[in-house]
């Protein structure tokens, strides 16, 4: 059976490899570069996947309201998967790899048990949720091994696809890799009102991207390899942790809500046929009116909602192309099949796209008080690696910024803003593309490009309790392309020293 791992490199290559080990010692830096080449030759998996497993859908997690209070319980634990080498031991949420949906409403007050039941500390950060800065899940709110950390917040943000991972410094891209991971969406009334699939698990579809590198025992190899600096790419993609995924299609239109939660690789998405989809909405929630698009690249943490339309019996196949990165050390150049859609024989009929979706309000930039500048380089930004102890920046509560952040080496690098949605005002100096125009907490940046974001601070403050700017390729920010920001009262200055950590209460 051709699972969905990626393919194997061709004779020549295997050959080369030979040559290039035999003559390391003697041939010094050319042979070091011909062992690059052949280390990073692309992959190409279209046509070679036998899509024999139906999607797992994660399941919606179940809760209880007390007093007006949503209440969540998560368990971390260790588990057992099969991406098709046998038992693969995993991590995940309330069971053996990934974790539950969790739904809640704006408005709407939330309580999350956290349990760590693993044999090592972790965290849960709740990626482009808006919510103080104590509550968010980053490096300063680790929880211990056998303890109990209980974040409460209420959300006060538009309907969108959010999700949660670990965030402990130095170990981000290890615990997502094992699997702690899952969705966080959230509802409103106006999305609500809209004529969109909404059945979760029937035409409303979680697509959770990943890629893994197994060791012969089905173990996961978490050795990025020779060169790759920008972390792992595996040789084994999973969606939903299942690997050669296939979607029975009950409607003429299903929605797919895509995460990519992979440690490095960005995703490229387009259709076998080269037919389009509608893009509705980005990392922050809905888009002012649905976008018609063949192609879709999204980096580490970005989301997008997805709607496609099918015919009656049609199948059709989810890829990933190249990716417009540059950097085959992160999979730039792969060619991936991914999740074939197979539409039935007959289709309940789904209602047409409304031309408008939301309206968005405009951040003027007139209105900015400041501009600051944040230079992406090695593990480093604007020369500095991550210091917990070390606020890099105050920002005042009720001010709107602009951020020009560049990719200054050329790496694969992206840039993820916590707390805050930002909007995207001009790449390059040139206006967006139309899949940038939305509310957005993580950005790709192309090798030299420029990007400039516009926020608001909003809402919550502490002057020693700070939200974290980095780098969402994981080894990246393991490894200090991090940073660290405090949202103060006006006149308020930054505390000398960062709050100590919350976790491990019961």
């Amino acid at each position: 059976m051709i699972v969905a791992r990626l393919r194997r490199l061709p004779q020549w290559a295997r050959w080369t490899g030979g040559i290039v080990a035999a003559g390391l010692v003697a041939a010094g830096g050319f042979v070091a570069l011909a062992a690059r080449v052949w280390l990073t030759a692309p992959i190409d998996t279209t046509g070679d996947v036998d899509f024999d497993r139906p999607l797992a859908i994660p399941p919606l997690a179940s809760s209880t309201v007390v007093d007006g209070e949503r209440i969540f319980d998560l368990r971390l634990q260790e588990g057992v998967a099969d991406f098709g080498r046998g038992r693969t031991p995993t991590w995940g949420v309330n069971g053996d790899y990934l974790g539950p949906t969790l739904r809640a409403e704006r408005g709407e007050r939330v309580r999350i048990r956290v349990r760590n039941d693993l044999g090592e500390d972790t965290s849960l950060h709740w990626h482009g949720m808006h919510l103080p800065a104590a509550m968010d899940g980053g490096p300063h709110q680790p929880v211990g091994a056998g303890a109990t950390w209980t974040p409460h917040w209420r959300i006060d943000q538009t309907a969108a696809t959010l999700w949660y991972h670990p965030h402990l410094h130095g170990k981000t891209a290890a615990h997502v890799y094992r699997g702690l991971a899952g969705l966080f969406v959230l509802d409103d009334a106006k999305e609500r009102s809209l004529p969109l699939p909404r059945s979760y698990g029937v035409d409303d579809i979680p697509v959770i991207l990943q890629d893994k590198k197994l060791h012969d025992d089905g173990s996961l190899d978490e050795d990025a390899g020779l060169f790759r600096s920008a972390g792992l790419t595996g040789d084994t993609v999973v969606v939903n942790g299942t690997v050669g995924p296939y979607l029975d299609v009950s409607t003429e239109a299903v929605r797919l809500r895509v995460v990519n939660a992979s440690n490095t690789r960005p995703y490229s998405l387009r259709f076998d046929d080269g037919s389009s989809f509608a893009m509705i909405a980005s990392d922050g929630g809905l888009l002012d009116a649905p976008i018609f698009l063949t192609r879709l690249q999204l980096s580490v943490g970005e989301r997008a909602e997805i709607v496609v339309a099918l015919d009656p019996g049609e199948r059709r196949v989810l890829r990933s192309g190249p990716s417009d990165s540059g950097d085959r050390l992160a999979g730039g150049g792969d060619r991936l099949d991914l999740l074939e859609l197979r539409a039935a024989d007959e289709l309940r009929p789904a209602p047409a796209l409304p031309a408008a979706l939301t309206e968005q309000p405009a951040l003027a930039e007139d209105e900015a008080v400041r501009t600051r500048t944040f230079d992406l380089a090695g593990f480093s930004i604007n020369g500095r690696t991550m210091d917990l102890g070390r606020i890099d920046h105050a920002s005042t509560v009720g001010d709107t910024e602009i951020w020009e952040v560049t990719n200054a080496d050329g790496g694969s690098h992206n840039f993820h803003v916590h707390d805050v949605q930002f909007q995207v005002l001009a790449v390059d100096g040139e206006p967006p593309p139309p899949e940038l125009a939305g509310q957005k907490d993580t950005v790709w940046i192309r090798p030299k490009e420029t990007v400039r974001l516009i926020m608001r601070f909003e809402g919550y403050t502490s002057p020693g309790t700070p939200y974290m700017f980095h780098c969402h390729t994981l080894r990246h920010e393991d490894l200090g392309m991090m940073g660290q920001f405090v949202v103060v009262e006006p006149g308020q200055a930054p505390d000398d020293h960062v709050a100590g950590s919350a976790a491990g209460h019961h």
